[in-house]
């Protein structure tokens, strides 16, 4: 395999910035820079020299084959972060024999295929390196640990036992096995089924953790709803007016509310009599109030009712706080309420986050429903007697190729090990 170089922090001028090799010559590549190597996993300083001119002074760190991120012999030089090293080591790196530039994201896909890191790691991995708020970061960092991985492989033994106790009515009927072996394969499968309908139960807030919520603000014209989005935003984001319809368009702003990745919409005033192209504003209002995660609605007056009807999780607040001072009303202008209105908001995205498992995308939620659908299938003929153990083995078998897709994989012989274990078969 090619040893792979590239620049592993960010571009531009800095401190330090790393460069990263990876292969079976990334410590002979190190070497023709440094003359000699530091112990693996030993920060040293070294001079880089190429072809006797000194290039910069790096810490260099070595890993072994098998003890490094991507499972290959690497190495790591933090250089000083100008724009001109970075080049003339990029350079040299590429003029030496078997090393090339990596590929986007080479390094985890090696990674990946060294048995480093299952899929669902590198998925937790990419949503750890965007991660823009605390809520996102503790989500990504659970999948990037293997917490999902974990779980999978327990499955994964429950769904290998289940199926040997199945392959052993059809292989080995006339063996030392026991003949009934209904009641703890229908056991089983009750059992993977509500562990993987709660993760799956969980995907959609875990989703929303990872994109961030939508929170969309509703009232009529001129009640301070651009003003209130300008306040929660610290800057001015919207247009604000005497002039009743400023806003004819949903402005969004992202923010973050209590460690959570929230998008505030500014959605055109609600009214009757509007003109053609305040309707199409009013249109697009409606459209994605219904589709936010949470609704807040600012009143004119107690009991105002819009389109849109409020769900469970929507705030209701009184607008222009700044000319009543009751509780419940909010001031864009003053700031009145502020504090007490984003207390609301925080709540409730926290108990709409709540749920949130580990299913943090669409691929491995399909994964999750497409296994539990075999496992539906095979209950269903389970309980009809196991007329046809062969259909339900494929089912298991199936549902076990699903999970698959998510980490790890099995085979015949885990099969084959599991009933000679359990059943003294071929004694």
């Amino acid at each position: 395999m090619d040893t792979i170089f590239a620049l592993a922090s960010a571009r531009g001028k800095a401190g330090v910035s790393v460069v990263r090799l990876s292969g079976p010559n990334a410590h002979f590549a190190v070497a023709q820079l440094t003359g000699t190597l530091p112990a693996v996993r030993q920060a040293s300083l070294r001079t880089l020299t190429w072809q006797g001119a000194v290039i910069d002074q790096a810490l260099v760190l070595l890993f072994a084959a098998g003890k490094s991120f991507t499972g290959e012999q690497s190495a790591e030089l933090h250089l000083h972060g100008s724009r001109a090293v970075i080049a003339k080591v990029i350079d040299i790196l590429g003029q030496q024999p078997d090393l090339r530039p990596a590929e986007a994201g080479e390094f985890t896909r090696r990674a990946l295929e060294n048995g480093c890191l299952d899929l669902a790691q590198v998925e937790g991995l990419a949503d750890l390196i965007e991660a823009e708020t605390e809520a996102q970061r503790k989500q990504a960092l659970r999948v990037f640990s293997g917490a999902l991985g974990a779980k999978v492989v327990v499955w994964r033994q429950r769904l290998i036992r289940t199926g040997a106790l199945v392959e052993a009515t059809i292989d080995f009927a006339d063996e030392d096995v026991p003949i009934d072996v209904m009641p703890e394969v229908i056991e089983i499968i009750r059992e993977l089924q509500t562990a993987l309908l709660a993760e799956l139960n969980g995907s959609a807030a875990a989703e929303r953790v990872r994109d961030g919520f939508e929170v969309a603000i509703l009232g009529a014209p001129n009640v301070g709803k651009s003003t209130l989005l300008n306040a929660l935003a610290g800057r001015d984001a919207a247009i604000t007016s005497e002039i009743a319809g400023t806003t004819r368009d949903v402005i969004e702003v992202r923010m973050d509310i209590g460690g959570y990745a929230v998008t505030l919409l500014d959605t055109a005033g609600l009214r009757e009599g509007a003109d053609q192209i305040e309707k199409i504003g009013i249109s697009r209002a409606i459209e994605r109030a219904r589709q936010a995660d949470i609704r807040l609605f600012l009143l004119q007056e107690a009991g105002e009712t819009f389109a849109v009807a409020p769900q469970p999780d929507d705030i209701r607040a009184l607008g222009k706080g700044d000319l009543t001072d009751v509780p419940g009303s909010v001031s864009g202008k003053t700031g009145f309420g502020i504090e007490w209105l984003l207390g609301e908001l925080l709540s409730r995205i926290e108990r709409k986050a709540a749920p949130a498992g580990l299913l943090i995308r669409e691929r491995q939620s399909n994964a999750m429903k497409s296994a539990l659908d075999y496992l539906d299938s095979a209950l269903v003929r389970c309980r009809n007697g196991l007329v046809l153990p062969e259909l339900v083995a494929a089912d298991l078998r199936s549902a076990t190729q699903k999970l698959d897709l998510l980490v790890g994989k099995v085979d015949t012989e885990n099969l084959l090990d599991e009933i000679f274990a359990s059943f003294c078969i071929g004694k």
